[in-house]
Protein backbone atom coordinates (compact mmCIF):
# COMPACT_ATOMS: atom_id res chain seq x y z
CA UNK A 1 0.00 0.00 0.00
CA UNK A 2 1.18 3.51 -0.70
CA UNK A 3 2.36 6.01 1.88
CA UNK A 4 -0.15 7.07 4.52
CA UNK A 5 -1.47 10.57 3.97
CA UNK A 6 -1.16 13.29 6.54
CA UNK A 7 -4.63 13.70 8.11
CA UNK A 8 -5.80 10.44 6.49
CA UNK A 9 -8.54 9.71 9.10
CA UNK A 10 -9.95 13.24 8.71
CA UNK A 11 -9.70 13.03 4.90
CA UNK A 12 -11.58 9.72 5.00
CA UNK A 13 -14.32 11.33 7.11
CA UNK A 14 -14.59 14.18 4.63
CA UNK A 15 -14.79 11.75 1.67
CA UNK A 16 -17.55 9.79 3.40
CA UNK A 17 -19.44 12.99 4.22
CA UNK A 18 -19.24 14.33 0.64
CA UNK A 19 -20.23 11.09 -1.09
CA UNK A 20 -22.93 10.10 1.41
CA UNK A 21 -24.54 13.56 1.21
CA UNK A 22 -24.47 13.39 -2.60
CA UNK A 23 -25.88 9.84 -2.67
CA UNK A 24 -28.73 10.80 -0.34
CA UNK A 25 -29.54 13.93 -2.42
CA UNK A 26 -29.61 11.75 -5.55
CA UNK A 27 -31.94 9.34 -3.76
CA UNK A 28 -29.49 6.48 -4.32
CA UNK A 29 -29.32 5.44 -0.67
CA UNK A 30 -30.41 6.37 2.81
CA UNK A 31 -27.85 5.88 5.56
CA UNK A 32 -28.80 5.24 9.16
CA UNK A 33 -26.77 6.44 12.12
CA UNK A 34 -26.55 2.80 13.21
CA UNK A 35 -25.02 1.58 9.92
CA UNK A 36 -21.56 0.10 10.57
CA UNK A 37 -18.69 2.34 9.45
CA UNK A 38 -17.17 -0.45 7.32
CA UNK A 39 -20.47 -0.75 5.44
CA UNK A 40 -20.45 2.98 4.68
CA UNK A 41 -16.81 2.83 3.54
CA UNK A 42 -17.50 -0.08 1.20
CA UNK A 43 -20.68 1.53 -0.15
CA UNK A 44 -18.97 4.87 -0.83
CA UNK A 45 -16.01 3.08 -2.46
CA UNK A 46 -18.32 1.07 -4.75
CA UNK A 47 -20.46 4.11 -5.58
CA UNK A 48 -17.37 6.09 -6.69
CA UNK A 49 -16.35 3.16 -8.91
CA UNK A 50 -19.89 2.99 -10.32
CA UNK A 51 -19.79 6.75 -11.03
CA UNK A 52 -16.36 6.25 -12.67
CA UNK A 53 -14.71 8.65 -10.22
CA UNK A 54 -12.09 6.16 -9.01
CA UNK A 55 -10.49 3.02 -10.43
CA UNK A 56 -11.25 -0.20 -8.57
CA UNK A 57 -8.54 -1.83 -6.50
CA UNK A 58 -7.13 -5.10 -7.85
CA UNK A 59 -9.14 -8.01 -6.34
CA UNK A 60 -6.14 -9.20 -4.27
CA UNK A 61 -5.88 -5.73 -2.67
CA UNK A 62 -9.57 -5.32 -1.86
CA UNK A 63 -9.72 -4.59 1.88
CA UNK A 64 -11.24 -1.99 4.16
CA UNK A 65 -7.83 -0.35 4.92
CA UNK A 66 -7.09 -0.06 1.17
CA UNK A 67 -10.61 1.28 0.48
CA UNK A 68 -10.11 3.88 3.23
CA UNK A 69 -6.81 4.95 1.67
CA UNK A 70 -8.35 5.13 -1.83
CA UNK A 71 -11.20 7.33 -0.52
CA UNK A 72 -8.78 9.60 1.34
CA UNK A 73 -6.68 9.96 -1.83
CA UNK A 74 -9.80 10.73 -3.91
CA UNK A 75 -10.95 13.51 -1.59
CA UNK A 76 -7.55 15.25 -1.76
CA UNK A 77 -8.42 15.99 -5.41
CA UNK A 78 -11.92 17.26 -4.53
CA UNK A 79 -10.90 19.82 -1.94
CA UNK A 80 -9.60 23.31 -2.74
CA UNK A 81 -5.77 23.44 -2.59
CA UNK A 82 -5.84 25.70 0.48
CA UNK A 83 -8.23 23.43 2.44
CA UNK A 84 -7.25 22.91 6.08
CA UNK A 85 -6.97 19.11 5.69
CA UNK A 86 -4.40 19.44 2.90
CA UNK A 87 -1.97 21.55 4.95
Amino acid sequence: MSKKLKNEPALLNEALRIVMEDAEKRGVVEFEATDPRELKIEYVYRLLIHDKKIAPLPPNQLSIPNMKHRLAMWVTHQLPPDHELLK
